[in-house]
Protein backbone atom coordinates (compact mmCIF):
# COMPACT_ATOMS: atom_id res chain seq x y z
CA UNK A 1 0.00 0.00 0.00
CA UNK A 2 1.36 3.39 -0.97
CA UNK A 3 1.89 6.30 1.46
CA UNK A 4 -0.85 8.17 -0.42
CA UNK A 5 -3.34 5.43 0.49
CA UNK A 6 -2.16 5.54 4.11
CA UNK A 7 -2.99 9.23 4.22
CA UNK A 8 -6.58 8.41 3.38
CA UNK A 9 -6.84 6.04 6.32
CA UNK A 10 -7.71 7.78 9.59
CA UNK A 11 -6.85 6.07 12.87
CA UNK A 12 -7.63 6.87 16.49
CA UNK A 13 -5.41 5.27 19.11
CA UNK A 14 -6.73 5.40 22.68
CA UNK A 15 -4.39 5.28 25.67
CA UNK A 16 -6.35 5.27 28.94
CA UNK A 17 -3.39 6.45 31.03
CA UNK A 18 -1.30 9.62 31.05
CA UNK A 19 1.46 9.51 28.44
CA UNK A 20 3.20 12.46 30.08
CA UNK A 21 4.00 10.43 33.21
CA UNK A 22 3.61 6.69 32.53
CA UNK A 23 6.87 4.73 32.39
CA UNK A 24 5.89 2.73 29.30
CA UNK A 25 4.80 5.79 27.33
CA UNK A 26 7.51 5.19 24.70
CA UNK A 27 5.52 2.24 23.33
CA UNK A 28 2.75 4.56 22.18
CA UNK A 29 4.69 7.74 21.54
CA UNK A 30 7.52 6.19 19.54
CA UNK A 31 5.23 3.90 17.55
CA UNK A 32 2.79 6.72 16.80
CA UNK A 33 5.62 8.91 15.54
CA UNK A 34 6.88 6.19 13.20
CA UNK A 35 3.37 5.35 11.96
CA UNK A 36 2.92 8.99 11.00
CA UNK A 37 6.31 8.90 9.29
CA UNK A 38 5.09 5.88 7.35
CA UNK A 39 2.10 7.89 6.14
CA UNK A 40 -0.73 7.10 8.54
CA UNK A 41 -3.10 9.84 9.73
CA UNK A 42 -3.19 9.06 13.44
CA UNK A 43 -4.80 10.74 16.44
CA UNK A 44 -3.19 9.50 19.66
CA UNK A 45 -5.45 10.18 22.65
CA UNK A 46 -4.27 10.30 26.26
CA UNK A 47 -5.67 11.43 29.60
CA UNK A 48 -4.75 14.45 31.67
CA UNK A 49 -5.81 15.37 35.19
CA UNK A 50 -5.27 19.05 34.39
CA UNK A 51 -8.46 20.46 32.89
CA UNK A 52 -6.53 23.42 31.48
CA UNK A 53 -4.16 21.12 29.54
CA UNK A 54 -6.76 19.55 27.26
CA UNK A 55 -6.45 19.68 23.50
CA UNK A 56 -3.66 18.99 21.04
CA UNK A 57 -0.25 19.07 22.73
CA UNK A 58 3.25 17.62 22.45
CA UNK A 59 4.75 14.90 24.65
CA UNK A 60 8.40 14.06 23.99
CA UNK A 61 8.03 15.74 20.62
CA UNK A 62 5.00 13.65 19.58
CA UNK A 63 1.60 15.22 18.96
CA UNK A 64 -1.20 13.86 21.17
CA UNK A 65 -4.77 14.82 21.97
CA UNK A 66 -5.18 15.17 25.76
CA UNK A 67 -8.67 14.70 27.23
CA UNK A 68 -9.48 15.59 30.81
CA UNK A 69 -10.12 12.75 33.25
CA UNK A 70 -10.60 13.60 36.95
CA UNK A 71 -8.40 11.53 39.31
CA UNK A 72 -11.46 9.63 40.60
CA UNK A 73 -10.89 6.22 39.12
CA UNK A 74 -14.28 4.96 37.92
CA UNK A 75 -15.80 8.39 37.27
CA UNK A 76 -12.61 9.56 35.55
CA UNK A 77 -12.52 6.52 33.24
CA UNK A 78 -16.21 6.91 32.44
CA UNK A 79 -15.86 10.59 31.59
CA UNK A 80 -12.70 10.05 29.54
CA UNK A 81 -14.20 7.27 27.44
CA UNK A 82 -17.45 9.17 26.97
CA UNK A 83 -15.42 11.96 25.40
CA UNK A 84 -13.46 9.48 23.29
CA UNK A 85 -16.69 7.85 22.10
CA UNK A 86 -18.12 11.26 21.19
CA UNK A 87 -15.01 12.03 19.18
CA UNK A 88 -15.25 8.67 17.38
CA UNK A 89 -18.93 9.19 16.60
CA UNK A 90 -18.22 12.64 15.19
CA UNK A 91 -15.60 11.17 12.82
CA UNK A 92 -17.12 7.76 12.16
CA UNK A 93 -17.48 8.28 8.40
CA UNK A 94 -13.78 9.13 7.97
CA UNK A 95 -12.26 6.73 10.53
CA UNK A 96 -10.80 3.42 9.40
CA UNK A 97 -9.99 1.99 12.82
CA UNK A 98 -9.84 2.61 16.56
CA UNK A 99 -6.99 0.98 18.49
CA UNK A 100 -7.27 0.46 22.26
CA UNK A 101 -6.24 -1.92 25.03
CA UNK A 102 -8.19 -3.84 27.66
CA UNK A 103 -8.73 -0.89 29.98
CA UNK A 104 -10.83 0.76 27.26
CA UNK A 105 -12.62 -2.35 25.99
CA UNK A 106 -15.70 -2.12 28.23
CA UNK A 107 -16.38 1.43 27.06
CA UNK A 108 -15.51 1.18 23.38
CA UNK A 109 -16.66 -2.28 22.29
CA UNK A 110 -20.34 -1.16 22.35
CA UNK A 111 -19.46 0.92 19.28
CA UNK A 112 -19.86 -2.34 17.37
CA UNK A 113 -23.54 -1.38 17.33
CA UNK A 114 -22.65 1.14 14.61
CA UNK A 115 -22.23 -1.79 12.26
CA UNK A 116 -20.77 -0.92 8.87
CA UNK A 117 -21.14 2.79 9.60
CA UNK A 118 -18.46 2.62 12.27
CA UNK A 119 -14.68 2.11 12.22
CA UNK A 120 -12.99 -1.22 12.84
CA UNK A 121 -12.40 -1.79 16.57
CA UNK A 122 -8.98 -3.31 17.22
CA UNK A 123 -7.98 -4.40 20.72
CA UNK A 124 -4.26 -4.53 21.54
CA UNK A 125 -2.74 -6.58 24.38
CA UNK A 126 0.69 -5.57 25.70
CA UNK A 127 0.68 -7.01 29.22
CA UNK A 128 -0.73 -10.04 31.01
CA UNK A 129 -2.21 -9.09 34.36
CA UNK A 130 -1.88 -11.90 36.91
CA UNK A 131 -2.80 -11.92 40.59
CA UNK A 132 -1.86 -15.39 41.68
CA UNK A 133 0.41 -15.07 44.72
CA UNK A 134 -0.44 -14.50 48.36
CA UNK A 135 0.72 -10.86 48.38
CA UNK A 136 -1.97 -9.63 45.99
CA UNK A 137 -4.74 -7.44 47.31
CA UNK A 138 -8.47 -7.62 46.70
CA UNK A 139 -8.07 -4.75 44.25
CA UNK A 140 -5.44 -6.74 42.35
CA UNK A 141 -7.74 -9.75 42.13
CA UNK A 142 -10.62 -7.63 40.87
CA UNK A 143 -8.32 -6.06 38.29
CA UNK A 144 -7.18 -9.50 37.13
CA UNK A 145 -10.82 -10.61 36.73
CA UNK A 146 -11.60 -7.44 34.79
CA UNK A 147 -8.74 -8.04 32.37
CA UNK A 148 -9.80 -11.67 31.91
CA UNK A 149 -13.36 -10.57 31.16
CA UNK A 150 -12.12 -7.99 28.65
CA UNK A 151 -10.04 -10.67 26.94
CA UNK A 152 -13.17 -12.76 26.57
CA UNK A 153 -15.17 -9.82 25.22
CA UNK A 154 -12.38 -8.75 22.88
CA UNK A 155 -12.12 -12.21 21.37
CA UNK A 156 -15.82 -12.05 20.53
CA UNK A 157 -16.69 -8.41 19.84
CA UNK A 158 -13.54 -6.71 18.52
CA UNK A 159 -13.09 -6.71 14.76
CA UNK A 160 -9.44 -7.62 15.30
CA UNK A 161 -6.80 -8.31 17.94
CA UNK A 162 -3.16 -7.29 18.17
CA UNK A 163 -0.55 -8.71 20.56
CA UNK A 164 2.95 -8.01 21.75
CA UNK A 165 4.21 -11.60 21.17
CA UNK A 166 2.94 -14.89 19.68
CA UNK A 167 3.08 -16.38 23.19
CA UNK A 168 0.74 -13.65 24.43
CA UNK A 169 -1.73 -14.40 21.64
CA UNK A 170 -1.70 -18.08 22.60
CA UNK A 171 -2.16 -17.33 26.30
CA UNK A 172 -5.10 -15.00 25.54
CA UNK A 173 -6.61 -17.71 23.29
CA UNK A 174 -7.15 -15.27 20.46
CA UNK A 175 -8.84 -17.01 17.52
CA UNK A 176 -6.67 -17.08 14.40
CA UNK A 177 -9.43 -15.32 12.49
CA UNK A 178 -9.28 -12.44 14.98
CA UNK A 179 -5.50 -12.09 15.28
CA UNK A 180 -4.49 -9.25 12.96
CA UNK A 181 -0.83 -9.22 13.87
CA UNK A 182 2.06 -9.19 16.34
CA UNK A 183 4.08 -6.06 17.08
CA UNK A 184 6.69 -6.28 19.85
CA UNK A 185 8.39 -3.66 21.99
CA UNK A 186 11.28 -1.78 20.45
CA UNK A 187 14.28 0.40 21.06
CA UNK A 188 15.37 3.84 19.92
CA UNK A 189 18.64 2.77 18.32
CA UNK A 190 19.95 6.32 17.99
CA UNK A 191 19.73 6.83 21.76
CA UNK A 192 21.94 3.80 22.46
CA UNK A 193 24.31 4.19 19.51
CA UNK A 194 26.70 6.22 21.71
CA UNK A 195 27.52 3.21 23.92
CA UNK A 196 29.70 1.08 21.58
CA UNK A 197 32.13 3.90 20.83
CA UNK A 198 32.61 4.73 24.51
CA UNK A 199 33.14 1.16 25.70
CA UNK A 200 36.53 -0.29 26.77
CA UNK A 201 36.54 -4.06 26.40
CA UNK A 202 38.30 -6.25 29.01
CA UNK A 203 41.98 -6.92 28.46
CA UNK A 204 43.78 -10.19 29.29
CA UNK A 205 42.47 -11.38 32.68
CA UNK A 206 40.67 -8.20 33.77
CA UNK A 207 37.11 -8.72 35.06
CA UNK A 208 34.11 -8.80 32.73
CA UNK A 209 31.53 -6.17 33.64
CA UNK A 210 27.98 -7.56 33.68
CA UNK A 211 25.00 -5.23 34.00
CA UNK A 212 21.32 -5.67 34.80
CA UNK A 213 18.88 -2.75 34.55
CA UNK A 214 15.28 -3.13 35.68
CA UNK A 215 13.14 -3.87 38.69
CA UNK A 216 14.73 -5.71 41.61
CA UNK A 217 11.77 -7.89 42.52
CA UNK A 218 12.18 -11.45 43.74
CA UNK A 219 10.70 -13.00 40.60
CA UNK A 220 13.55 -11.50 38.51
CA UNK A 221 15.90 -14.17 39.92
CA UNK A 222 18.70 -11.74 40.71
CA UNK A 223 19.81 -13.48 43.90
CA UNK A 224 20.64 -16.60 41.90
CA UNK A 225 22.69 -14.50 39.49
CA UNK A 226 24.55 -12.94 42.44
CA UNK A 227 25.33 -16.39 43.89
CA UNK A 228 26.57 -17.55 40.47
CA UNK A 229 28.89 -14.54 40.15
CA UNK A 230 30.27 -15.05 43.65
CA UNK A 231 30.92 -18.75 42.94
CA UNK A 232 32.59 -17.91 39.63
CA UNK A 233 34.94 -15.57 41.49
CA UNK A 234 36.09 -18.06 44.15
CA UNK A 235 39.52 -18.59 42.59
CA UNK A 236 40.09 -15.12 41.16
CA UNK A 237 37.99 -12.02 40.37
CA UNK A 238 36.63 -12.73 36.89
CA UNK A 239 33.27 -10.92 36.93
CA UNK A 240 31.77 -7.75 38.34
CA UNK A 241 27.98 -7.42 38.45
CA UNK A 242 26.12 -4.10 38.57
CA UNK A 243 22.40 -4.11 39.38
CA UNK A 244 20.54 -0.88 38.60
CA UNK A 245 17.00 -0.36 39.86
CA UNK A 246 14.78 -0.87 42.87
CA UNK A 247 12.29 -3.43 44.13
CA UNK A 248 11.19 -5.80 46.86
CA UNK A 249 14.37 -7.91 46.82
CA UNK A 250 16.72 -4.99 47.39
CA UNK A 251 17.41 -5.85 51.10
CA UNK A 252 18.49 -9.39 50.16
CA UNK A 253 20.62 -8.07 47.30
CA UNK A 254 22.32 -5.61 49.65
CA UNK A 255 23.44 -8.59 51.72
CA UNK A 256 24.85 -10.18 48.57
CA UNK A 257 26.80 -6.97 47.92
CA UNK A 258 28.37 -7.11 51.40
CA UNK A 259 29.46 -10.74 50.88
CA UNK A 260 30.78 -10.27 47.34
CA UNK A 261 34.10 -8.61 48.17
CA UNK A 262 33.31 -5.73 45.82
CA UNK A 263 32.24 -7.91 42.88
CA UNK A 264 28.59 -6.81 43.09
CA UNK A 265 27.23 -3.30 43.36
CA UNK A 266 23.76 -1.83 43.58
CA UNK A 267 22.83 1.46 41.94
CA UNK A 268 19.49 3.22 42.52
CA UNK A 269 17.14 3.74 39.54
CA UNK A 270 18.35 6.28 36.99
CA UNK A 271 16.63 8.41 34.38
CA UNK A 272 16.24 6.65 31.04
CA UNK A 273 18.50 9.25 29.46
CA UNK A 274 21.36 8.03 31.69
CA UNK A 275 21.01 4.36 30.69
CA UNK A 276 23.19 4.45 27.52
CA UNK A 277 26.13 5.86 29.47
CA UNK A 278 25.82 3.10 32.09
CA UNK A 279 25.59 0.42 29.40
CA UNK A 280 28.75 1.83 27.81
CA UNK A 281 30.61 0.86 31.00
CA UNK A 282 29.48 -2.78 30.74
CA UNK A 283 30.59 -5.73 28.62
CA UNK A 284 27.55 -8.03 28.91
CA UNK A 285 23.84 -7.49 29.61
CA UNK A 286 22.10 -9.98 31.92
CA UNK A 287 18.53 -11.34 31.77
CA UNK A 288 18.31 -14.12 34.40
CA UNK A 289 14.50 -14.50 34.43
CA UNK A 290 12.87 -17.84 35.35
CA UNK A 291 10.65 -19.81 32.98
CA UNK A 292 7.32 -18.39 34.17
CA UNK A 293 4.31 -17.33 32.16
CA UNK A 294 4.61 -13.59 32.81
CA UNK A 295 8.11 -13.68 31.31
CA UNK A 296 7.33 -16.11 28.47
CA UNK A 297 4.68 -13.82 27.00
CA UNK A 298 6.67 -10.60 27.32
CA UNK A 299 8.65 -8.62 24.76
CA UNK A 300 11.89 -7.86 26.65
CA UNK A 301 12.62 -4.20 25.96
CA UNK A 302 15.84 -4.35 28.04
CA UNK A 303 17.12 -7.07 25.72
CA UNK A 304 16.67 -4.71 22.77
CA UNK A 305 18.45 -1.92 24.65
CA UNK A 306 21.38 -4.22 25.44
CA UNK A 307 21.60 -5.20 21.76
CA UNK A 308 21.35 -1.61 20.51
CA UNK A 309 24.18 -0.61 22.87
CA UNK A 310 26.41 -3.34 21.43
CA UNK A 311 26.36 -5.77 24.36
CA UNK A 312 26.51 -9.55 24.18
CA UNK A 313 23.77 -11.15 26.28
CA UNK A 314 23.70 -13.60 29.18
CA UNK A 315 20.13 -14.96 29.30
CA UNK A 316 18.03 -17.84 30.50
CA UNK A 317 16.68 -20.08 27.76
CA UNK A 318 13.02 -19.06 27.98
CA UNK A 319 10.64 -18.28 25.14
CA UNK A 320 10.69 -14.48 25.30
CA UNK A 321 14.48 -14.66 24.83
CA UNK A 322 14.71 -17.55 22.36
CA UNK A 323 12.01 -16.07 20.08
CA UNK A 324 14.25 -13.01 19.64
CA UNK A 325 17.76 -14.45 19.83
CA UNK A 326 17.40 -17.96 18.40
CA UNK A 327 20.94 -19.30 18.21
CA UNK A 328 22.73 -15.98 17.76
CA UNK A 329 26.41 -16.31 18.68
CA UNK A 330 26.38 -13.28 21.00
CA UNK A 331 24.03 -14.89 23.53
CA UNK A 332 25.35 -17.00 26.42
CA UNK A 333 22.53 -19.33 27.35
CA UNK A 334 21.73 -20.53 30.84
CA UNK A 335 19.60 -23.66 30.40
CA UNK A 336 17.81 -22.94 33.67
CA UNK A 337 17.35 -20.15 36.18
CA UNK A 338 19.20 -21.98 38.96
CA UNK A 339 22.65 -21.04 40.22
CA UNK A 340 24.38 -23.99 38.50
CA UNK A 341 22.94 -23.14 35.06
CA UNK A 342 23.89 -19.47 35.44
CA UNK A 343 27.38 -20.48 36.57
CA UNK A 344 27.78 -22.68 33.46
CA UNK A 345 26.86 -19.68 31.27
CA UNK A 346 29.41 -17.54 33.11
CA UNK A 347 32.12 -20.16 32.55
CA UNK A 348 31.32 -20.18 28.83
CA UNK A 349 31.48 -16.38 28.83
CA UNK A 350 34.91 -16.36 30.47
CA UNK A 351 36.33 -18.91 27.99
CA UNK A 352 35.30 -16.76 25.00
CA UNK A 353 35.92 -13.31 26.54
CA UNK A 354 38.30 -12.21 23.79
CA UNK A 355 35.44 -12.38 21.27
CA UNK A 356 33.16 -10.00 23.14
CA UNK A 357 33.90 -6.95 21.01
CA UNK A 358 33.05 -8.72 17.76
CA UNK A 359 29.93 -10.31 19.27
CA UNK A 360 28.75 -6.92 20.51
CA UNK A 361 29.04 -5.50 17.01
CA UNK A 362 26.75 -8.23 15.67
CA UNK A 363 24.24 -7.61 18.47
CA UNK A 364 24.10 -3.92 17.51
CA UNK A 365 23.49 -4.83 13.86
CA UNK A 366 20.67 -7.19 14.79
CA UNK A 367 18.99 -4.46 16.87
CA UNK A 368 17.78 -2.90 13.58
CA UNK A 369 15.07 -5.58 13.44
CA UNK A 370 13.88 -4.64 16.95
CA UNK A 371 13.74 -0.85 16.67
CA UNK A 372 10.55 1.13 17.25
CA UNK A 373 10.56 1.85 13.52
CA UNK A 374 10.52 -1.89 12.75
CA UNK A 375 7.81 -2.46 15.36
CA UNK A 376 5.66 0.29 13.83
CA UNK A 377 6.17 -1.31 10.40
CA UNK A 378 4.82 -4.61 11.74
CA UNK A 379 1.78 -2.78 13.12
CA UNK A 380 1.31 -0.90 9.86
CA UNK A 381 1.46 -4.14 7.86
CA UNK A 382 -1.10 -5.77 10.16
CA UNK A 383 -3.54 -2.91 9.67
CA UNK A 384 -2.93 -2.83 5.91
CA UNK A 385 -3.69 -6.52 5.62
CA UNK A 386 -7.00 -6.45 7.51
CA UNK A 387 -8.66 -3.08 7.03
CA UNK A 388 -11.34 -3.10 4.32
CA UNK A 389 -10.64 -1.79 0.81
CA UNK A 390 -10.33 1.96 0.58
CA UNK A 391 -13.13 4.03 -0.95
CA UNK A 392 -12.55 6.41 -3.82
CA UNK A 393 -10.26 9.23 -2.59
CA UNK A 394 -12.03 12.39 -1.48
CA UNK A 395 -11.78 15.54 -3.63
CA UNK A 396 -8.88 17.80 -2.69
CA UNK A 397 -11.24 20.44 -1.34
CA UNK A 398 -12.85 18.02 1.10
CA UNK A 399 -11.57 18.06 4.67
CA UNK A 400 -9.43 15.15 5.80
CA UNK A 401 -9.84 13.10 8.96
CA UNK A 402 -6.87 14.99 10.40
CA UNK A 403 -8.72 18.28 9.83
CA UNK A 404 -11.70 16.79 11.65
CA UNK A 405 -9.46 15.62 14.49
CA UNK A 406 -7.99 19.10 14.88
CA UNK A 407 -11.48 20.62 14.88
CA UNK A 408 -12.67 18.09 17.44
CA UNK A 409 -9.62 18.79 19.59
CA UNK A 410 -10.34 22.51 19.45
CA UNK A 411 -13.91 21.93 20.58
CA UNK A 412 -12.75 19.62 23.33
CA UNK A 413 -10.23 22.15 24.57
CA UNK A 414 -12.87 24.87 24.66
CA UNK A 415 -15.40 22.84 26.51
CA UNK A 416 -15.59 19.06 26.63
CA UNK A 417 -19.06 18.96 28.15
CA UNK A 418 -20.67 19.59 24.76
CA UNK A 419 -19.46 16.17 23.62
CA UNK A 420 -21.36 14.24 26.26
Amino acid sequence: MSPEQHRIRQLIWVYAGDLSTDLDAATWLQTAAHLRHQGWQLTLITTTADASATGVTQIQGVEVLALHAPPIWLFGKLLFHARVAALILAQRRALSAVLFHEMSALWLLPLRLLGRRGPRLVMDTRTLFMAADETTTRKDRLRARYFAAMQWLGNRLAHGRLCITPAMAETCRIPKTKLWGIWPSGVDRETFAVAPGARHWPQHNSPIEIVYIGSLHKERNLSSLCFAVRNANLERPRFRLTLIGDGSERPQLERQVLRSGGAIQLIPPVAHSAVPELLAQAHVGALPFPDEQKFRVSSPIKLFEYMASGLPILATRIRCHTDVLGERPYVYWADGADIEALLDALEQLWRTRFWLSRLGQQAARDAVAWSWEASAKRLSDALDAHLPPLPTPLPRAASTGRDQAQLAALKLSRGTDEWI
